[in-house]
């Protein structure tokens, strides 16, 4: 029988882990000293059961993670900072998402649409766009990602993302959670967002084959109509990725963004792999913890 699925992020100087029903942020503020923070979480879906059906559950997925990641986020740069325990106010946490969500728009939309608009009258076939597009997608997400590997706190917080992900493997392995366990393990995980980013690139590629040549803008508002059906569709080829037993053409899929995270995950130090720890057993049921 197969465990539960445990998820995370890292965090600055510590790592977030969700459980079923709560979150638990841990982060080291000092040699020795864990700050631990486990709130509730509700989950919009246990009100309304057709937000768990596939492909809608990862759209769901998708904006729950957004909105916590943030708030995580948040609760660990606040340790570092004048003002501990400082929060995001409703309105400046969706001011925060839809510049996010702006800023990716124009990097993975925008961008490789207005260059497809420049070359496809020289360009007969649709597939070949597409693909020139996802290629483009594809460089562009490996720039961003390079670029950012190479600033001295995000090696860190790659660090702390090896952490969790070790931390994780130990759990699913049936493990005590114990540094010596967890060291042994791999950085790399299926389940990993590094991964999901990385599918949803491939997807489209797929999706936006039968779109034709539309001009610029109709080009791009397709691209935004589909992007749910594409997260969704993600969500699911994830899901698959990461069983024991995986179909070959989702194990294709997946393997990129799992050599990706060869740059996103970094080796952790024991005392990071003790905030994973921590954060991990916070959220797991009483009976569970070891």
């Amino acid at each position: 029988m197969s465990r539960k699925q445990y998820g995370g992020m890292a965090l600055i100087e510590g790592v977030m882990m969700r459980g079923e029903d709560s979150i638990a942020m841990a982060v080291r503020k000092a040699p020795g000293e864990i700050i631990l923070k486990k709130e509730k979480i509700n989950s919009t879906a246990d009100k309304y059961p057709f937000l768990k059906w596939p492909f809608i559950r990862g759209v769901v997925s998708l904006i729950s993670s957004l909105v916590i990641g943030l708030q995580a986020m948040t609760f660990s740069a606040s340790q570092f900072g004048e003002e501990e325990d400082e929060e995001l106010t409703p309105l400046e946490l969706a001011g925060t998402i839809v510049l996010a969500f702006g800023a990716a728009i124009l990097l993975f939309i925008v961008l490789p649409a207005g260059i497809i608009s420049l070359v496809q009258k020289f360009i007969k076939s649709n597939i070949i766009l597409n693909l020139i597009e996802g290629i483009i997608k594809i460089i562009t997400f490996l720039t961003y990602v390079l670029i950012i590997s190479r600033l001295e706190d995000i090696k860190r917080v790659f660090m702390y993302h090896g952490a969790e992900h070790k931390t994780i493997f130990t759990y699913e392995a049936g493990l005590p959670l114990t540094v010596e366990n967890a060291r042994k393990f791999s950085t790399l995980h299926p389940r990993c967002g590094t991964n999901f980013m990385f599918i949803v690139i491939l997807i489209s590629i797929f999706f936006f084959s039968f779109l034709g040549r539309p001009p610029l803008l109709q080009r791009i508002l397709y691209h935004l109509l589909l992007l749910p059906l594409i997260a969704g569709t993600s969500y699911e080829v994830l899901k698959l990725a990461a069983k024991d037993r995986v179909n070959p053409i989702i194990k294709i899929l997946a393997t990129p963004g799992l050599y990706l995270q060869k740059i996103t995950t970094q080796e952790p130090d024991d005392e990071m792999l003790e905030v994973a720890i921590a954060a991990l057993k916070a959220v797991l049921p009483e009976g569970e913890v070891k």
